[in-house]
């Protein structure tokens, strides 16, 4: 008897957390996303099927929220035509979706400054343990949306859809 509940407790366990890891990836069977449109002024994601909007989201973004980004650790999110590029579903920030930040004309114009143009610009989730967020505007330049959103984002949004970001 004893031998059978510990057997039962063990399986509904491993049940429990394979359901768990799993609930982070979605599946979408809806229509394509064909663009994403960020407005940092008014925290507003939008996500598009052509003209149609499939989607919208309220985020956070870096600390210094105001303006273009230039150079690394300037806390500021890019302004400009970019493309999803990555993702990462081991990020520290529940899943992540990577911005090609920074393009040519941003190389160059942080080498003219003598200076580095920083990177690895994400739409992510919330944060994991040891990283205190300061709402708003707490990330280091990425944009952050809850992790639900994130999931839902994660699996609507592919590689290589265009993403415009304005002031």
């Amino acid at each position: 008897m004893l031998k059978t509940t510990r057997r039962m407790a063990i399986l509904s366990g491993l049940a429990f957390a394979l359901a768990a890891c799993s609930n982070k990836f979605k599946t979408y069977n809806g229509p394509e996303v064909t663009r994403l449109q960020m407005f940092k002024g008014q925290r507003t994601l939008l996500l598009f099927n052509n003209a149609t909007v499939l989607k919208t989201y309220k985020f956070d973004l870096g600390f210094a929220p105001v303006g273009h980004k230039q150079f690394e650790g300037d806390g500021k999110t890019p302004e400009g035509s970019y493309t999803i590029d990555k993702r990462n579903p081991n990020s520290i920030f529940h899943l992540s979706i990577g911005i090609s930040y920074p393009n040519e004309a941003d190389i160059a114009y942080a080498a003219s400054q003598g200076r580095e143009p920083g990177g690895e610009i994400f739409i992510h989730g919330g944060p994991r343990k040891g990283i205190d967020p300061i709402k708003p505007d707490w990330t280091a330049g990425c944009i952050s949306v809850s992790d639900r959103e994130i999931e839902e984002i994660y699996s609507m949004v592919r590689d290589g859809t265009p993403i415009d970001i304005f002031a």
